[in-house]
């Protein structure tokens, strides 16, 4: 399935959840890697402001895209971010949503607002 491109320069981004291994299997406990590279996988959760509405968002991140000094609360940047729709059946039952990935999430800034700016 093609990946679509989020567009964030606009958006205010806080970390909610810090960083942790992605799982592939729960029940084993076995670490997802990356098909392509085999870096080990993260997610952290976020929340994603813009327009005057937000949403919380799970992402997924290669370990080598992890920075120094996030912390939870704090403002974030997540570069190269994409949306891919995902569909299974699980038990019999359809399943679908939005899974989100970038390749790296950095510490960022509030944003100055326009009054302050001039």
């Amino acid at each position: 399935m093609r990946s679509i491109r989020v567009e964030t320069s606009a958006a205010t981004i806080l970390l909610t959840e810090a960083p942790e291994k992605k799982l592939k299997d729960r029940r084993t406990g076995e670490v997802a890697t990356d098909a392509n590279t085999g870096d080990v996988l993260w997610t952290l959760g976020v929340v994603y402001i813009e327009d005057g509405e937000s949403s919380l968002v799970k992402v997924t991140v290669p370990e080598k895209g992890l920075t120094e000094g996030l912390a939870v609360g704090a403002p974030v940047s997540l570069a190269g971010l994409v949306a891919r729709p995902w569909e299974s059946t699980f038990n019999g039952q359809a399943r679908h949503g939005i899974a989100f990935r970038a390749t790296a999430v950095m510490p960022a800034e509030f944003p100055v607002p326009a009054a302050a700016a001039a």
